[in-house]
């Protein structure tokens, strides 16, 4: 399903602001800010900061102004931490970054990248709200000599440049460890967005791991798929209900759940929590959300496969600069040609996922993603290691 994706070194940078670390999601004025000035792409989850240091930031040719539209800006992760990577980038660049949301409609992201072009954006970056709805946008902005990034999500554009993480080897990395703690029995499959293809990559990865694909049996009869949805916005309120109903369908028989990100699998364990099952059942997720770190730590939660977002927000923000000099995407560096779901060989950049379990949650404390009080927050002393 993923093929033809030729392998490229990046660069990581784990040092990229101490803002990243900081403050609460809040929706983004028009302008945010003005800066003064097989196999995947890899790129290690972090770097020691004389790394960072030693790398040389890409530099615009001229003034540009870069914009970025948000699906849903609401969500933590975006404000949190691949904002303010982007932002870095684009001011080591010497870029000016602008910003809409589109509060999960697609109808108004597609107004909001006009409104980005007529603000005078010169690159834009889309996180896509339906990877579809958004096409005749991208068009509009490639026609009008605007280059355009696809952010974390899939855009089935040949000219438009795609960032993200390895979402086939997000999906696998998730099912790898729930199977590891549960090989066989009753499972639900949490997905996300029917509209967004990322919850299509995951399901293909979970495949790898051997896990039965839609509307397949297991030859060897140990695992058995008895609830498996798309989640409306991968809301964390609505993968609670459909666990409940998944529940409440089986009896409450549920043996292992394999949710598509960290979100879903919060309201996923509030489900399992009502039956008494929370902590006894696996579940996964990933994004390497605090409240799920802390879950990993707890027990309640099994992996959180971890994308480093800060070096996907930098990837972003440089490419972004580079097409400010050059609005050729297969110059940007460290590209590869990529085979895209609908056929299309896509220039992409593909980052590597790490799943982060109770045995290595040092990695996201050694990175700063994360303090040990928040991550230990009400854990046993002496049961988890990175909280002695």
């Amino acid at each position: 399903m993923l093929v033809s994706r030729k392998a490229v070194a990046l660069v990581s940078v784990a040092a990229i602001l101490a803002s990243a670390c900081s403050g609460a999601a809040s929706t983004p004025s028009a302008v945010v800010t003005t800066a003064p000035a097989s196999a995947p792409a890899t790129v290690v989850a972090s770097a020691p900061a004389s790394v960072a240091a030693s790398v040389a930031p890409s530099v615009a040719a001229k003034p540009c102004t870069v914009g970025v539209s948000w699906n849903n800006y609401q969500e933590e992760r975006w404000a949190k931490w691949d904002e303010p990577a982007i932002k870095a980038a684009l001011t080591a660049g010497g870029a000016t970054y602008i910003s809409n949301d589109a509060k999960s409609s697609a109808e108004t992201q597609a107004n909001n990248v006009d409104n980005l072009i007529s603000q005078g954006a010169k690159v834009i970056i889309i996180l896509a709200q339906d990877g579809t709805a958004i096409k005749p946008s991208v068009t509009k902005a490639l026609a009008a000599g605007v280059p355009v990034i696809a952010y974390d999500r899939l855009i089935e554009d040949p000219k438009a440049l795609y960032l993200t993480f390895d979402n086939k080897l997000v999906g696998k990395l998730q099912a790898t460890a729930v199977l590891a703690a549960k090989a066989s029995g009753n499972f639900a499959i949490i997905k996300g967005n029917k509209a967004d293809a990322n919850a299509d990559f995951l399901r293909s990865g979970m495949v790898e791991a051997g896990v039965p694909d839609v509307g397949k049996t297991d030859p060897a009869g140990k695992i058995v798929i008895v609830g498996e949805t798309y989640t409306d916005n991968w809301d964390p309120a609505n993968a609670q209900k459909e666990m409940e109903q998944i529940l409440t369908a089986n009896n409450n028989k549920i043996d292992a759940v394999i949710s598509e990100n960290d979100g879903m699998a919060g309201g996923v364990i509030a489900a399992l929590k009502a039956v008494g099952l929370a902590g006894t059942v696996p579940v996964s997720g990933q994004d390497g959300d605090l409240p799920a770190l802390n879950r990993i730590a707890l027990g309640t939660q099994t992996v959180d496969v971890w994308k480093d977002a800060r070096l996907l927000g930098k990837a972003a923000g440089d490419a972004a600069v580079q097409l400010c000099a050059n609005p050729d995407i297969t110059k940007v560096a460290g590209t590869a040609p990529f085979t895209s779901p609908g056929g299309n060989t896509l220039t992409s950049q593909l980052l590597t996922p790490q799943a982060i379990t109770k045995d290595n949650l040092n990695v996201v404390l050694d990175a700063k993603w994360i303090d040990k009080a928040t991550l230990c927050q009400g854990v046993t002393a002496g049961s988890v290691a990175a909280c002695n």
